[in-house]
């Protein structure tokens, strides 16, 4: 009997890893664009999970942005479904006029179509292909744009997704790996264009800075990157848990913040209960920035009587009574 090829054998143990804590219901859902990475995880997910006595499906998500798309989507869909994956199925979704650049308006559109198939499937979970140098190029990109703790934890192996757990197995596995997994089990994987194109600062940090990096300082460098990633996501864990005690002790009756309690907070904890308090207002997440929680933190430690601290989605906040006060959209 031959043996396992050893990148084979690392993804399934990794898959295994992640399934094995998953509560009994639905299927497992592997989201597969048809690229060696989450091929691979699609390959491995069809040979771990039956014997982990779980139901595997997948589901592939057609952005429509390049010619041939539906005809990839349909080939991903006839090979999960040749390999037993099941349930199966091809989304398409509307990419034009969403917010943000071309990369994060399909990235809205891939996990909302996501989160409505794994709800309406009823899954356990939803699987994601991301790697240790996914991982490796987000904490690079995150200290390119001066990114706190929060950009330098870079994605979570776990989060939850629309009341759904999305998973991600491999950020312990590199990409050479899955590019070989591929080769060995003779599946054809598909190479997206967007990763090569200079237009896009991902794309850049791939083709340039990490090899770069990996001849300046050997190939430990990834590893390294996404160990960092690992532990400052724990320790983030522990001052978002202080930051969560420290908001119910601080917050006033009427929902605003005692300025004197505030004050007394060590600055990381009281950034963050400003950053939950502003969410909790209504702030848009995504708009959300260090700035905006730099000028509500101005409110309490360096207030000499000035005006309102304004907050994305036109939320004002105002420095009255002991008190910081959210005064609602214009």
């Amino acid at each position: 009997m031959a043996a396992l090829a050893p990148p084979v054998a690392a993804i399934r143990v990794a898959v295994r890893r992640a399934l094995a804590d998953l509560p009994p219901g639905g299927p497992v859902l592997v989201a597969c664009s048809g690229g060696a990475d989450s091929l691979a995880l699609a390959a491995a997910t069809a040979f771990v999970a039956p014997r982990l006595g779980r139901a595997a499906g997948l589901v592939t998500v057609d952005h429509g942005l390049q010619e041939g798309s539906a005809r990839r989507a349909a080939a991903v869909v006839t090979w999960a479904r040749e390999v037993g994956l099941a349930p199966v199925e091809s989304v398409r979704v509307e990419v034009a006029g969403r917010p943000g650049g071309p990369e994060a308006a399909a990235r809205e559109a891939r996990y909302l179509a996501l989160v409505e198939v794994a709800g309406r499937l009823g899954a356990t979970a939803l699987l994601t292909g991301h790697t240790r140098d996914d991982q490796a190029e987000t904490v690079l990109l995150a200290l390119a744009r001066g990114a706190g703790p929060r950009g330098l934890a870079g994605m979570p192996a776990r989060r939850d997704l629309g009341g759904v757990p999305l998973l991600r197995p491999l950020l312990e596995v590199g990409r050479e790996q899955t590019r070989t997994a591929c080769a060995v089990l003779g599946l054809n994987a598909w190479e997206d264009p967007h990763n090569a194109d200079p237009s896009y600062a991902r794309a850049r940090v791939r083709a340039d800075l990490l090899p770069a990096l990996v001849r300046a300082l050997g190939p430990g460098v990834l590893d390294n990157l996404a160990r960092t990633a690992r532990l400052v996501a724990a320790d983030n864990a522990v001052l978002d848990e202080l930051a969560d005690a420290a908001l119910v002790d601080v917050r006033h009756p009427d929902g605003g913040l005692a300025v004197r309690a505030l004050a007394e907070l060590p600055p990381a904890v009281r950034g963050r209960v400003l950053h939950v308090w502003a969410r909790e207002l209504g702030a848009p997440p995504a708009a959300l920035s260090h700035r905006h929680v730099a000028a509500l933190d101005t409110l309490v430690t360096g207030w000499r009587g000035q005006g309102a601290a304004h907050l994305p989605g036109g939320l004002r906040v105002l420095r009255r009574d002991g008190r910081l006060a959210a005064i609602g959209p214009r």
